[in-house]
């Protein structure tokens, strides 16, 4: 099993390597193709250590080598599959598989292709390295590479200004984040003198009330970035700028869970104070209803499938800082496979529309992208969570998990926002796939993606239908590390919450397919101020602009012309114009002639007597 642990964790790996050495030449298919070809030797692995942890309940340890060694402080560089792994593992590698074979053909015609596979397969052996790692620090190393890795993919057309932009905004915010994860990983060691989850879980019980409050608040900070939750949201939606394949593995599988799967693996810590875990709820509920709301009037495609990812993570937060930790699992797991097949869909209209984002341009593709077009309503059925679709399972968990403890207000928000998601998803397919052939006015005839692309998303198809009736199963596993907290609800007050979430999820697509059916909202509607506010994302990236940005550009200004170059600089070239011209006055003395040279060896010899007899005098 340990070998199945490295081949599943080095084999992406080795494809970024084999990738990389062909990076700066023209497109070669073998750089898709290997990198390809591994990560599903990956997959393979990965679907086998599954399979051994479900049927065993064993845990797979391997440790590489010794890493750090510094007095008592002994950590290895070492590797764990346990059941949170194993289902991690699974999701990352599946959807990457596919995501990898899709962008054979969706960049085949980049003069990046092969330095673009390098970057794609880098990106999942880093998380890999997160998700596979048995300690903090370990954890800390993919979570750093996910971040590099993001700069480079978003960033990849770098001629590009927004996408050079775009890179840096990502890059940057979750730096801020960072910082607060390091300091907590900081405090864990400077407190247990560890930072291997085994010893540091078994030590939580000893540990005070007020540093775990600390280490759960700064952990959390570092989960706010990489999963893009309130104030730190903002990079997410920009990070559209990336090509597709990019934007789907970063959205279901990769970076953007992170920050969920932080809170899962360390939720002994959380669990200690349910104050913290409370906090985490209310503010995933306020970013699930605040990200659906600016969906509903947003014009690009990718934005609108990158907003309601923001507006599932909310959801993910919600029922992991309610304790529900299987549940945030079981969402983040379902929630990969419709959410990549959307991405991966719109990645083959915008081929087909000459990479045309506005959805009010498209319109009557059905006819031209069947497969797609059935592929991405099937996707947002599942995301709407329709019975007997994945998407059905694990989000109604998080509302009865809600519900049955008592927090209505967060159940309420969530129930709206169920509705929101229905209503905003059928906009974009009625927007997209029905109605008048806008699509004429930018290219004639559109044509369905290459068949081995349609190939590629069909597994992810088959998940989002049936991953939700696996429950039994990941639940069997799992229990071995989570606790299975569903608190308790009448069956008939059960069966009346699923049936009200499904006639109002049912209602608000009705209502979008009858409305755009029929031409959409008026006029007065899109120039109106609500409009207007959402559309511009409640102005938030205005004022991060006006408070942040302007204010920190002008002090840059000031220390640069001010003390750097008047103060630092101004100091060094003194320094240095000193040295040069005693030097210049110095080298007179360098003449050859003996009786100079006679001279200035007696005025030495004077001087050293002189300051001899005033220390021996200071001496007394």
């Amino acid at each position: 099993m340990e070998n199945l642990l490295y081949t599943a964790l080095f084999a992406p790996l080795v494809g970024s390597i084999f990738a990389g050495i062909f990076g700066a030449r023209p497109k070669l298919l073998i750089a898709g193709l290997v990198p390809s070809i591994l990560l599903l030797i990956s997959m393979a692995a990965s679907l086998v250590l599954l399979k051994y942890v479900l049927e065993t309940g064993n845990i797979v340890e391997a440790t590489l080598f010794d890493w750090i060694t510094m007095g008592n402080f002994n950590i290895a560089f070492g590797f764990q599959v346990d059941p949170i792994t194993a289902v991690m593992i699974c999701v990352v590698t599946i959807v990457s598989a596919m995501v990898h074979i899709y962008s054979i053909g969706y960049m085949e015609h980049d003069k990046g292709f092969n330095r673009f596979f390098s970057y794609l397969s880098l990106f999942v052996f880093s998380m890999m390295i997160l998700v596979m790692s048995d300690n903090f620090l370990g954890l800390f190393i993919g979570w750093e590479g996910v971040g590099v890795c993001s700069y480079l993919l978003v960033g990849f057309w770098y001629h590009k200004r927004s996408a050079s932009w775009a890179a840096n905004e990502a890059f940057i915010m979750n730096r801020v984040a960072d910082l607060g994860m390091l300091l907590g990983i900081a405090l864990i060691y400077w407190n247990l003198g560890t930072v291997k989850y085994t010893e540091v879980f078994a030590s939580v019980p000893e540990m005070s009330e007020t540093i775990l409050l600390w280490i759960a608040g700064l952990l959390f900070v570092g989960a706010m970035g990489k999963s893009a939750q309130f104030p730190l949201h903002t990079w997410l939606a920009d990070a559209m700028e990336g090509p597709t394949p990019v934007s789907a593995l970063i959205h279901a599988a990769t970076m953007v869970t992170a920050g969920v799967y932080l809170l899962v693996r360390a939720h002994d810590i959380y669990m200690a104070v349910p104050e913290v875990g409370y906090f985490v709820a209310c503010l995933g509920a306020f970013v699930a209803m605040f990200a659906a709301t600016m969906a509903l009037v947003n014009n690009d495609l990718k934005r609108i499938i990158a907003y309601s990812t923001l507006s599932q993570l909310g959801y993910m937060f919600v029922a992991a800082g309610l304790g529900a930790y299987w549940v945030a699992l079981f969402h983040l797991m379902t929630h990969a496979f419709f959410k990549a097949l959307l991405f991966l869909g719109a990645g083959n209209v915008m081929h087909a529309m000459h990479d045309e984002l506005n959805i009010k341009k498209m319109g009557g593709l059905f006819g031209a992208m069947k497969v797609s077009a059935i592929m991405m309503i099937l996707a947002s059925v599942a995301l709407a969570g329709i019975y007997p679709f994945a998407g059905f399972f694990s989000k109604d968990k998080i509302l009865e998990v809600a519900f049955g403890g008592g927090n209505y207000v967060l159940w309420g928000v969530l129930l709206v926002t169920a509705m929101l998601t229905a209503f905003y998803s059928f906009r974009l397919i009625m927007l997209v796939f029905f109605g008048k052939d806008k699509y004429k006015s930018i290219v004639a005839h559109p044509h369905e993606a290459h068949w081995f692309m349609l190939l590629a998303m069909s597994p992810l198809l088959v998940l989002a239908i049936v991953a939700g009736f696996f429950e039994h199963s990941y639940v069997e596993m799992v229990k071995q590390q989570l606790p299975i907290y569903m608190p308790h609800v009448e069956h008939d007050t059960l069966y009346g919450l699923i049936a009200l979430t499904l006639g109002l999820v049912i209602a608000s697509i009705a209502f979008a397919v009858f409305k755009y059916k029929n031409g959409g909202f008026s006029e007065r509607w899109e120039s109106d101020w609500i409009n207007k506010m959402l559309t511009n994302q409640y102005y938030i990236p205005y004022i991060y602009e006006k408070c942040i940005v302007v204010p920190y550009t002008k002090l840059s200004k000031i220390a640069w012309q001010q003390i750097d170059q008047k103060v630092v600089d101004a100091t060094v070239d003194f320094i240095a114009k000193f040295v040069y011209n005693a030097g210049e006055k110095s080298r007179a003395m360098h003449t050859g002639n003996l009786s100079t040279m006679l001279r200035l060896m007696t005025f030495g010899f004077l001087v050293v007597l002189a300051l001899a007899l005033v220390l021996s005098y200071v001496a007394k």
